[in-house]
């Protein structure tokens, strides 16, 4: 079948779109951007809910914005609701946000606190192990309520960060990521700090187009002037771009950290996780417009203000740069084949001054470049003259690795 056929082919069953996106992986050169359909063809989507986010492990929110017993946060993962709440016990517990009743949402607020889960719409009510404890005597004598528990997700934590798996089999494995996240995050005592600020931006673009913007800053000089003021456009000593100036202060730097007990080599699992902690601009401490504080206190057990930016990936959904006074957290659930919300949350020491506008004001900016980048990527890529270009292998293999993982995720061989 040729390119132009496969193109042209109307994918009315899931079973059609994998058959096609195989046969177009199978042939697709490494190190280009991806053909048409798999940014904007719906069928595709949908392959990409079933294939990835319905089981690989995704970052969905922070242990700190759920505290205490009975608050809980909730995500839309495509058209999965879920519910993570925190139970009696003092542990994380994470459901489908549906009743076992007749279907309906029981938690219907991004947040919120609860002493039990109790469905809006028959007021059936479980306990925050998921356990049904009543629907009144509607049900007869002879209902059991043990069978119908809320249905559990995979739920993981580590570092401060909640990770689920909707995959109602074994998800992938993630233990050896997680313990390094652990070690890593250690000097933040996430536990003790608190959600600042958070924003939530609707870009009409593809998933995998947001993904890609933030992978490479090949774009960043000519789009983001704010971040710029303190961020490196590389984050690897062995770049390319990297100079000799910029070496002798990640050294310079690397010493102090390891003084102070300051986790910092780079770490790589896969394709699909990295921990890197570089130094940002010489001068410069944090991501603000003038590379000073952003809040009136450092995090956890660290010292000096002069950090860097850990930066943290996990695909398919989440970057982050933790630094020394803030930490900024990014999460990236995909709404259809050319609409993706972007979630930033900004967490601070929980008992900090902060000037919201000052933490927050870089990150503000450089989110709306990218979703006009992003938005009118995907307008060209819908263009009847759209065909896949090349990336370039020192200012884009981000994006490489990327599709990479993608293209492994998809046919099941990662």
């Amino acid at each position: 079948m040729s390119e132009l056929d496969l193109l042209n082919l109307n994918y009315a069953t899931a079973e059609q779109a994998r058959s096609a996106a195989m046969e177009m992986l199978a042939d697709h050169p490494r190190g280009w951007s991806l053909p048409q359909p798999f940014y904007n063809d719906p069928s595709f989507f949908r392959l990409d809910m079933e294939t990835i986010f319905q089981h690989e492990w995704l970052f969905v929110g922070m242990t700190a914005e759920i505290p205490s017993r009975g608050d809980y946060l909730t995500v839309e993962v495509g058209q999965n609701p879920v519910l993570i709440v925190r139970d009696g016990d003092g542990g994380i517990e994470a459901f489908h946000n549906v009743c076992r009743h007749r279907g309906s949402r029981i938690c219907t607020q991004p947040k919120g606190k609860v002493a039990n889960l109790t469905c809006p719409y028959h007021q059936w009510t479980y306990n925050l192990k998921g356990n049904l404890l009543y629907t009144g005597t509607a049900m007869g004598e002879h209902f059991d309520p043990q069978a119908f528990a809320l249905r559990k997700v995979h739920c993981r934590q580590a570092g401060g960060f909640i990770f689920v798996s909707l995959t109602p089999d074994e998800p992938p494995p993630i233990d050896e990521f997680l313990s390094t996240l652990d070690e890593y995050m250690a000097p933040y005592d996430m536990e003790n700090t608190r959600v600042a600020a958070e924003s939530t931006i609707e870009e009409q673009a593809n998933w995998k187009l947001v993904v890609e913007n933030n992978r490479e800053c090949y774009h960043c000089a000519g789009s983001h002037p704010e971040l710029l003021r303190t961020l490196l456009e590389w984050d690897d000593t062995n770049d390319p771009r990297a100079t000799p100036e910029f070496v002798a202060d990640y050294e310079r730097q690397a010493r102090q950290w390891d003084a102070e007990g300051i986790p910092h080599r780079q770490i790589k699992f896969g394709l699909r996780n990295r921990i890197v902690r570089m130094p940002l601009k010489s001068g410069t401490q944090v991501m603000t417009m003038d590379g000073k504080t952003a809040s009136s206190r450092l995090l956890g057990r660290i010292k000096s203000r002069e950090l860097g930016s850990m930066r943290i990936l996990h695909l398919p959904n989440s970057w982050n740069h933790m630094q020394s006074d803030h930490v900024i957290v990014f999460r990236v659930l995909p709404v259809s084949a050319q609409k993706t919300l972007v979630t930033t949350k900004w967490l601070v020491h929980k008992d900090a001054e902060v000037d919201v506008d000052r933490l927050t004001h870089v990150w503000h900016a450089t989110n709306r470049q990218d979703k006009e980048l992003a938005e009118q990527n995907q307008r060209g890529i819908n263009s009847l003259s759209y065909a896949p270009g090349p990336y370039s292998e020192t200012h884009e293999f981000g994006v490489i690795n990327f599709i990479d993982w993608y293209r492994q995720a998809l046919l099941g061989e990662g």
